[in-house]
């Protein structure tokens, strides 16, 4: 039986990469909506990189704690930053720049584990595999959230990201998507999977397009700052 030390330090090196690479996704669409003229989240107190102010008891600490027991696909949300896109200036391209900022977030925090994790043999050794496990989830993880945050499907980021850029015809259709969006990744993470493994198909959309999404994104960067 693992002894209570190590049972923490097993959930903190999950734990503690996921609530911040959640909570600063979030607060990042506070930040860049107030600065282009929103100050919606910064009333609610939603501007600011505490975590504490962006986390959603079930989505960012039970359902992830739960998927991590079952062994499967590791998912999970902060509360969404309240933004209303009429305030922002410019309109259409402040939705775009306010949606691109959580996955941006994403980017950045898994370029700076990338960087840190360099320089773990640098501290104590009581702390090298901790701090190496840690920053290792950082990097899968953020980049996870990144990929899947940018398909082009609403409400995710991606999905607004796309209706602020298309012409504004297919920009408001997409945009009727909202409500039903998350029904529609629900089916395709959910149901293709289970679809698939009974047809003997390759249908689940993580292994055919976020995996290898990730992949991509990860070897360009650890090519660009991983550094030797």
């Amino acid at each position: 039986m693992m002894d209570p030390v190590g049972l923490v330090q097993q959930i903190s090196v999950v734990a503690l990469p996921l609530i911040f690479a959640i909570t600063l996704h979030e607060a990042a669409h506070g930040f860049v909506a107030y600065a282009l003229g929103d100050d919606t989240a910064k009333r609610m107190g939603r501007v600011t990189l505490n975590p504490l102010r962006h986390i959603d008891p079930f989505g960012t600490i039970i359902l992830p704690a739960m998927l991590m027991i079952m062994g499967g696909f590791l998912f999970g949300w902060a509360k969404p930053v309240p933004v209303n896109f009429s305030k922002l200036r410019p309109s259409r391209m402040g939705m775009v720049l306010v949606a691109i900022a959580g996955p941006g977030t994403n980017i950045v925090l898994a370029v700076l584990a990338i960087v840190l994790i360099r320089y773990v043999g640098l501290l104590p050794d009581a702390g090298v595999d901790w701090a190496r496990l840690n920053l290792a989830n950082a990097i899968t993880l953020n980049l996870l959230l990144a990929v899947f945050n940018m398909l082009p499907i609403p409400p995710l980021d991606g999905g607004r990201v796309a209706v602020g850029l298309l012409p504004r015809p297919l920009g408001l259709r997409l945009a009727r998507m909202e409500n039903t969006g998350v029904l529609f990744l629900l089916g395709a993470l959910v149901l293709l999977p289970m679809l698939g493994r009974a047809l003997g198909l390759p249908l689940d959309p993580f292994d055919t397009i976020i995996q290898p999404a990730v992949n991509w994104l990860l070897e360009l960067l650890v090519s660009v700052f991983g550094g030797q």
